[in-house]
């Protein structure tokens, strides 16, 4: 059974925002009931306060709902809700208008006057807050609040109370209901902001995959676009000659397959540069992919000058391999990479925190099978290396990879290049 901390564990940033956005004012409905609701049974008795608490029910049901349905229009999966926003303001009206009138002209009973005030002031606050969730524009839901203060004063001089009443009780109104609506209003920028940066960062993740892509295959048109180019020229002229019966179409040939053995060569030098993982660069990629998903990564240590090139690509891969679980599970804050060499090995370790149960161990999570680290395992186990992984404490995560430097390399001190952040001096 899931938890209610994996189930939040589980969500994205935007997702937690949307879930809090929606739970903060599904709370004031809450407290519309329960402050006002419940409040008024003591004071009314059994009949008059079971009416009160029916009536502040239907409202408060009613801003539960609006505010699901304002939230989903905001992020643009359902239609504006129109009709419950016209029916929100109705029910407000009408409950406020029979608040207000029980209060000046009901029966002369003990606490009704208190009960009736508290229903009146408490709807009219909220209703037009949590009604400015479903607008777009920002004048318009701070004129709803303006418009029901402006109601409220002209109905309370209607039933018969003072000028100064009806003043001081429509300015309590407009600065209640302009507060819910203020804090609405922000709630959705705030909301769509988040979502607008993590689309962005999206948009930024296959801005780079697009651009690796345009290089790889700028190194191949370099590569193959001559070569080819003079292959196909030295084909036809061979077709020529031997049309011809003449015995340079052999050199010709010759020639064709010279060249496309060079070509062949070349490739795999393309190939085998991009495959290769460059150890400083997958530092310094992995810090800044990290950074733009939100997560602060630090990396300290020294890596000896002159480690051979294997050594390189191969822990190169394992810092590849780490930044992407971290970014695929679990929902850590902070990563921290270190680089030492100890006792005749280069030793990387990679710690992460929010670590959840599935990332743990469950299945998808970094130590089964299928995710990388085997064939990792296997790329260092040529080398003389090992790689272990695993959780090492509550919401902790530690990859190390260790490879055994050869005899005669460099241990660490003189000619070390210190790793600090990411950049190499």
């Amino acid at each position: 059974m899931r938890g209610p901390g994996r189930w939040w564990r589980g969500k994205t940033t935007p997702q937690k925002v949307e879930t809090y956005t929606r739970l903060s004012f599904h709370f004031f409905a809450v407290m519309e009931f329960f402050s006002v609701g419940l409040a008024s049974v003591p004071p009314l008795g059994p009949r008059w306060g079971a009416a009160a608490m029916l009536v502040v029910a239907v409202h408060a049901t009613l801003c539960f709902v609006t505010v699901s349905a304002a939230v989903d229009w905001t992020r643009g999966r359902r239609p504006q809700p129109t009709g419950l926003l016209w029916a929100l303001a109705t029910v407000t009206a009408l409950i406020a208008v029979a608040a207000i009138t029980l209060a000046e002209h009901g029966p002369d009973r003990e606490g009704l006057d208190t009960a009736a005030g508290g229903v009146f002031g408490v709807i009219l606050i909220f209703g037009p807050g949590i009604m400015a969730l479903g607008v777009r524009d920002r004048r318009r839901a701070f004129g709803i609040a303006g418009a029901f203060a402006v109601g409220t004063c002209i109905v309370t001089l209607a039933v018969g109370a003072s000028a100064l009443t009806a003043l001081s009780t429509a300015l309590v109104v407009l600065a209640g209901g302009q507060f819910i609506a203020f804090t609405a209003v922000f709630s959705v920028w705030l909301l769509d902001a988040v979502y607008a940066l993590d689309e962005a960062r999206e948009t930024r993740t296959r801005l780079a995959v697009a651009e690796e892509r345009l290089r790889f295959g700028r190194d191949l048109h370099d590569v193959m676009g001559r070569n080819l180019a003079v292959i196909a020229l030295k084909s036809e002229l061979a077709v020529q000659l031997a049309q011809r019966g003449r015995p340079e179409a052999v050199a010709q040939m010759v020639e064709v397959q010279r060249l496309a053995q060079e070509s062949q060569r070349e490739v795999r030098e393309v190939v085998r540069g991009y495959r290769e993982a460059d150890l400083a660069s997958e530092l310094a990629g992995a810090q800044g992919v990290l950074a733009a998903a939100g997560i602060d990564c630090t990396v300290s240590g020294r890596t000896p000058a002159g480690l051979p090139a294997e050594v390189q690509s191969a822990l190169g891969w394992v810092v590849r391999e780490a930044a992407t679980n971290v970014l695929r599970h679990g929902d850590a804050r902070w990563c921290a990479v270190e680089l030492r060499v100890r006792e005749g090995q280069v030793v990387l370790t990679v710690e992460n925190d929010g670590v959840t149960a599935t990332e743990s161990g469950g299945p998808g999570s970094p130590g089964s099978p299928g995710t990388g680290l085997a064939g990792l395992r296997e790329r260092l186990a040529k080398l003389d290396g090992t790689l272990q992984a695993g959780p090492v404490g509550k919401g902790l995560f530690r990859l190390r990879a260790a490879i055994a430097l050869p005899s005669g390399a460099p241990a660490g001190s003189a000619g070390a290049r210190e790793v600090v952040d990411g950049v190499t001096g």
